[in-house]
Order: C-alpha cells, then sequence, then structure tokens
C-alpha cells in the first residue's frame, strides 16, 4: 500500500494549527523527527500560554493569538480536527500550493513498512461503542489490538510507540476524515449519516463525501447498513481495491453479503463458504450490553469488520459478552418508586437520541442544550407516541419546545429558563413530578451540553447526582444499577 511517507523531516518547516489533543503530540512528533515546528493558536489564554511554555522549552516556537496567518516558508500545515475547512489560515495553505493534513494523516504517513493495518469506523453516532466492541472482539480472538484515533489510545502513539499490534480499531471523525487524504484501511463501516456538524462543513453533502473518504481504498470490506441507503450510495461512490466486497448489516433477517439478526441471533450471511444458502450464528442479542436496538446495530458492524479481518464465530460471541458501554451511553443510573433513570447524555444530536428514545415505550424525556443547527421536528415527530412529558432545558430550548407544539401538542412540558448549577436537579424533580410507575426519565438531550456543562460526561454526571438525591428523599423506593 503506497502511503507516500516523508522520509526526510529534517529541516522541513511545518505548521500545527492549534494546540489540544491533537495538536501538542503532533509537533512534539514532528520536532523529534527533525522538522523545524510552528505552533500557531487562535486562543491566547492561560492554558494556552503553559502548553506554549512546555513546548518553546523544547524549541518549538508557539505563536498564540494568530490562528489566521500561514507562517512564511511553511512547507505543510498540521491541523488539529476541529479548525474548520474556511480558516483563512487554509486558505493561505491553498495559494501557496501546501498540503494540510490532520492528526490521522500524519500518524498514517508516518507508519512503518511493516505497520498494522486499520479496521476502521465512522458514523454520525455509535462510533466509540463500535470501535470498542471491534476491540474487544480482536482481544478475543488473541489479536494484538487497541481502540484507537477519536477515542482512547493516540493513533500517533500507536503507529510510533514500541508495542506492535497486529491490528487496529480506528475511530474516525467527520473531521479528521475531511484531512485525511491518503488513508486506505483494510475494511472500513459508516455506521449512519445524519445531518450533525453542519456548521463545520457548511452543507450535509460535504458532511456525508467527508464521512465517505473512510470506504477509499478499502482492500477486504465497505459495510454499511441496510436501513440507511445513504450508507450504501458512500460504498457505490468509493474507488477501492479490487475484489473489495459490499457489506450490509441489518436488524432484520440478513440476505446474501450482510449480517443480520434471526430469532434472537446475530447471524453472517457475508464471510461464510454458502452465502446464498448457508448462514453462520456468531451470537445472541442477549450477549450485547445493552440491547437496545441501535446498540444490536453496533455490535453487527462491529462482528462485520472483525469477520472481515478473519476473525472466528466464537470470538465476536466472547468479545461482545466480555464488553461493557462507556458511562453516559443509556446508562440506567437507578429506579426510583417504580420509575427508571437513565443517562444517556452522550445523545448530543437528534439522530442520537432517536436511537435512544426508540428503547423505551414510556417515557419523560429530558432535552435541550445547543442545537448546532439541527432541527428536531423528525425527531420527536418519530418518538411522540412514547412520551408522557418532556423536561427542556439548555441555551436553544425552544427549539425542541416549538418541535413538540408541532409534532406533539399533547404532550405535557416544563420549560426550566434556567442555566445554573442547580439545574439539573430541578429537571429530574420536574421529570418525576411527570412520571409514574413502569415510566422511564431519559436524559437524551439531542443537543451538545457547552451552554451548561464542560461536556457531555459532566452534563450526564449531574443528572446521576440529581437522581441519588431523588432516590435519598425516596428511602427504600430505589435500586441502584
Amino acid at each position: 500500500m503506497g502511503s507516500g511517507q516523508v522520509t526526510d523531516w529534517q529541516g522541513k518547516h511545518v505548521t500545527v494549527a492549534g494546540l489540544g489533543v491533537s495538536g501538542i503530540p503532533a509537533a512534539k512528533v514532528l520536532h523529534g523527527l527533525g522538522a523545524i515546528v510552528t505552533v500557531v493558536n487562535d486562543g491566547a489564554d492561560e492554558r494556552s500560554r503553559t502548553q506554549a511554555a512546555e513546548l518553546e522549552a523544547q524549541g518549538i516556537t508557539v505563536r498564540l493569538g494568530d490562528g489566521d496567518t500561514l507562517p512564511p516558508g511553511t512547507e505543510l500545515v498540521v491541523t488539529t480536527p476541529g479548525w474548520k475547512p474556511d480558516k483563512p489560515l487554509f486558505a493561505a495553505a491553498a495559494e501557496a500550493g501546501v498540503e494540510v493534513w490532520g492528526d490521522v494523516e500524519l500518524a498514517w504517513r508516518l507508519r512503518g513498512p511493516d505497520a498494522a493495518p486499520w479496521l476502521a469506523v465512522t458514523g454520525t453516532n455509535g462510533k466509540t461503542t463500535t470501535v470498542r466492541m471491534l476491540a474487544s472482539i480482536l482481544e478475543a480472538a488473541g489479536l494484538r489490538t487497541a481502540a484507537v484515533g477519536n477515542i482512547g489510545v493516540s493513533l500517533l502513539d500507536a503507529v510510533l510507540g514500541e508495542e506492535k499490534y497486529d491490528v487496529l480499531a480506528v475511530e474516525l471523525s467527520s473531521y479528521q476524515l475531511h484531512w485525511s487524504p491518503s488513508v486506505r484501511a483494510h475494511s472500513a463501516a459508516v455506521l449512519n449519516l445524519a445531518p450533525d456538524h453542519l456548521d463545520w462543513h457548511g452543507s450535509m453533502e460535504a458532511y456525508a463525501a467527508d464521512k465517505g473518504r473512510i470506504y477509499e481504498g478499502n482492500q477486504v470490506a465497505c459495510v454499511y447498513n441496510v436501513a440507511d441507503k445513504a450508507t450504501e450510495d458512500l460504498v457505490r461512490e468509493a474507488d477501492v481495491e479490487e475484489g473489495c466486497r459490499a457489506i450490509g448489516f441489518t436488524l432484520g433477517s440478513p440476505r446474501p453479503s450482510e449480517l443480520g439478526v434471526v430469532d434472537g441471533i446475530l447471524v453472517d450471511r457475508a464471510f461464510v463458504e454458502n452465502r446464498q444458502k448457508s448462514a453462520q450464528e456468531l451470537a445472541e442479542v442477549a450477549d450485547v450490553d445493552p440491547p437496545a436496538p441501535h446498540n444490536v446495530a453496533n455490535a453487527l458492524a462491529a462482528a462485520a469488520l472483525a469477520r472481515a479481518f478473519g476473525v472466528e464465530p466464537a470470538a465476536v460471541r466472547d468479545g461482545l459478552r466480555n464488553f461493557r458501554p462507556d458511562a453516559h451511553r443509556i446508562q440506567r443510573v437507578a429506579d426510583v418508586a417504580g420509575v427508571a433513570y437513565v443517562d444517556d447524555s452522550k445523545a448530543t444530536n437528534p439522530h442520537a437520541a432517536q436511537a435512544s428514545l426508540a428503547a423505551y415505550e414510556s417515557i419523560v424525556w429530558i432535552a435541550g442544550g445547543l442545537a448546532k443547527g439541527a432541527s428536531f421536528d423528525e425527531l420527536v415527530a418519530s418518538s411522540a407516541k412514547r412520551l408522557r412529558g418532556a423536561v427542556l432545558i439548555g441555551k436553544e430550548r425552544h427549539l425542541v419546545r416549538e418541535a413538540l407544539a408541532r409534532h406533539a401538542p399533547e404532550v405535557p412540558v416544563v420549560d426550566l429558563d434556567r442555566t445554573d448549577t442547580g439545574a439539573m436537579s430541578a429537571a429530574v424533580e420536574e421529570a418525576a413530578r411527570l412520571a409514574g410507575p413502569g415510566d422511564t426519565v431519559l436524559l437524551a438531550p439531542a443537543c451538545a451540553s457547552m451552554d451548561m456543562f464542560v461536556n457531555y460526561n459532566k452534563r450526564g454526571e449531574a443528572f446521576a447526582d440529581a437522581v441519588h438525591a431523588l432516590a435519598g428523599q425516596h428511602g427504600d423506593d430505589t435500586e441502584s444499577a
């Protein structure tokens, strides 16, 4: 696989765009390879100054407060994923004929000749869970692997570290894919496609095109979601290696070249000898934790990538059984007075919230935050019959409220006009008032958290704290999960 490695970094002038979790390691790695590195950063706050001082002590130039101007003599720009493509810095680079790489592209170019192949995953929702499921399956097969990319181990550490891997389970965001023109995976999956980050990409078409880059040059399998035609369209448009196959996954009964579900069993009709007439049992739906429909879909995608890599069926089953989901992903916090309280703070867009809402029958929904340009009409219309009530929080909660008024006017709504630290406690108390035995109070905000919380983790923790406080008021009526 030609990956166009730059073998001689000595004296090469490289500009790294942005400090942070990917910019700082990239700057250090490039400096260590002998490049002359300048880091540019928009902010100049105290944290940035501390980070800059650390880099400057190693001989790396840092320019704070001006991320728009291309330093003279720049031969390559390496950007952190969050920087938007319309930044003046990138326009200046294009005008000067200077390439722009992301940190993922840099890692790909720095791989050694016997580097581990990549099994790559993207999608609007479910990426992290699927990649971690995949890593668990690969480990169960006895392979040396790691969950890397947008999660876990940094890709630069994975490709440059001393540990030798057999295969890497790689999560790639649309931001990372945008800046990764030469990445070529062994096999890859696009889990789903729904409007998200449109403020960054500029349009749904541009967003989809960046997601579709993950299929370019695939060798064995392009895995797509049968229920999401847009993912199959991306496979059709991809330029893959000869012999690479399109492999679907479905919650229904699978056709040939698909993985699916039959009578509570995950089955494979893609990687079997006679796929026209036979299917291979892989695991039971009960082996997936939690067995919510969208999570079963994640498991099927992970299984498809593992099977594309030659993993035996028993390892798929064992890997899924060994897997435990991260916090704030449809996590049952407690049962109080016959009501279940579930934290899915990770549902930061309507598509994720829709999957979460579909897992429960009677819901008091806590929603709201930063909408990121999203619309909530489809979400509310599809979930209206499940809603017993809604409690709205956050800066752009009015958008959710308006969608509820249009598509679920009979659902009682509590609109909390407060953003202080007690707002989540108030939301849980209001939800408890609306809920009855057998209901689920579900935090699935469909919005980003940064208007009120540092991140979705903190939002979920605030919810859990409020639920536990409520449980304390009810004495023995709680069962923590």
